[in-house]
């Protein structure tokens, strides 16, 4: 999905009022300002639909107060948003609703009032919304953000199934068939063999950034979220080439995710590896290669690992997230259960990617590196996070964008989750089928 277009107005310079009074032959000139405070400005409006829910951003210039319920049969929500008068801007909204978002059926925007604009929203099904306020960050001035979630979500393994992206099918579990029995004419030693298990194995796939956040941007105008998207689609094609592997991916378009929300979706589907994929991005263009991270408990392995921690977790202030809708349990798992076991499984996994990759492209660094990042804190699911390559790099900005490079690196990744699991066979499990 390409970058939705934006029209942005600009601010209006305030005004004065000049009267030119004749009294007794004297010319007076009085400079007075009669007109009130002027409202805040709509600078830019976006709309963000997906399967999960849909999002529509109003940026401003000021923090704006709203007021907002839901009208039944049919179903709308109307919001009334004081502070501003309507604009060009805001009226662009309108054509930016489309047929096929799943939740809006059309938006209808209005001065309801002096200095309050009423938008009503035509639903498609009920709804549970939540309106919340941004603070400036980044790029980004205040911005008044709507998300529509559906009152019934389908579950996501049902989700999954009706699209055609699941498959019911269980691999038998089995164990290495039976050979006949040899004796030698010597005694050996007798060695515990841990069985062989095939069934399906279930990968998450986290595409990072989003919607809102584009995560970083290369010089040419590259952005890491439609990068990695592409990248994690070709995996997941590749990984499904295999009967007993399936693939959720925790975005499939250009919408935000929060980072809690990505480690939850994997948990939901009981998934048995997570995959967090970027582009990096550093403030000199000559950084390049190709890394791979896992959880740490202790701290950053590296000054650089823990600059880019820190960046990746801030998606959730440049993306958006209602801070006070978090579930307060998901919260303490990602803060303090965390094992020392899915961090071991995460460093075998990530330098079995970690060797592949870097037949594909230089390695920035010869071993897998840990730090905070909130993405990998599930504590049940062996979890790593790729860089690509550094988009702020030009040269592996246009690697980037090459068919060719994603397929090459897609390829690599896949072979070395197969390769983990080939040393590491996943133990049997009463699992969501």
């Amino acid at each position: 999905m390409s970058e939705p277009t934006e029209i942005r107005s600009q601010p209006v310079k305030a005004r004065v009022r000049r009267t030119v009074l004749k009294a007794g032959g004297t010319l007076l000139i009085s400079l007075f300002s009669p007109l009130p405070a002027f409202a805040s400005q709509i600078l830019a409006v976006r709309v963000w639909p997906s399967e999960d829910y849909t999002r529509v951003t109003l940026e401003n210039d000021a923090n704006l107060k709203t007021n907002h319920f839901i009208i039944k049969d049919p179903e709308r929500l109307v919001v009334d948003v004081e502070g501003i008068d309507l604009n060009p801007t805001l009226k662009s909204l309108i054509a930016k609703i489309q047929p096929n978002d799943p939740y809006i059926k059309q938006v209808r925007v209005g001065q309801n009032k002096p200095g309050v604009v009423r938008l009503v929203f035509d639903l498609k099904e009920e709804v549970n919304p939540q309106v919340f306020t941004l603070a400036p960050v980044d790029k980004y001035q205040h911005r008044l953000v709507f998300d529509l979630y559906p009152v019934n979500p389908p579950d996501p393994i049902a989700a999954l199934i009706e699209k055609g992206q699941w498959s019911l099918d269980k691999p038998t579990e089995t164990m290495p068939p039976p050979v006949a029995e040899i004796k030698p004419p010597y005694a050996e030693p007798k060695v515990d063999r841990a069985p062989q298990v095939n069934r399906m194995l279930t990968i998450a796939l986290d595409p990072g950034h989003g919607g809102e956040d584009p995560g970083a941007v290369g010089r040419g105008g590259s952005y890491e979220k439609h990068i990695v998207l592409s990248i994690a689609k070709r995996l997941k094609a590749k990984l499904e080439q295999h009967p007993n592997m399936r693939v959720m991916l925790t975005r499939d378009g250009d919408y935000f995710v929060p980072l809690h929300v990505r480690v939850q979706k994997a948990r939901k589907v009981q998934a048995d590896l997570f995959v967090s994929i970027h582009a990096d991005a550093f403030v000199q263009p000559t950084a390049n290669g190709s890394s791979v991270f896992a959880l740490s408990e202790k701290g950053a392995s590296s000054t650089a690992a823990r600059w880019l921690a820190n960046k990746e977790n801030a998606a959730d202030l440049i993306g958006g997230t209602n801070i006070k809708n978090h579930d307060k349990q998901l919260a303490s798992v990602l803060l303090d259960l965390s094992t020392t076991a899915q961090i071991n499984d995460s460093l075998k996994l990530g330098k079995s990617v970690l060797n592949e990759i870097g037949g594909v492209n230089r390695l920035h660094k010869n071993a897998v590196e840990q730090a905070g990042f909130a993405v990998l804190k599930a504590p049940d699911i062996p979890s790593i996070l790729i860089e690509t390559a550094f988009i702020s790099n030009p040269e592996e900005e246009a690697k980037l964008n090459d068919d060719a490079y994603q397929d090459r690196m897609a390829d690599a990744v896949a072979q070395g989750i197969k390769k983990y699991f080939a040393k590491n066979p996943p133990l049997a499990k009463n699992r969501m089928m």
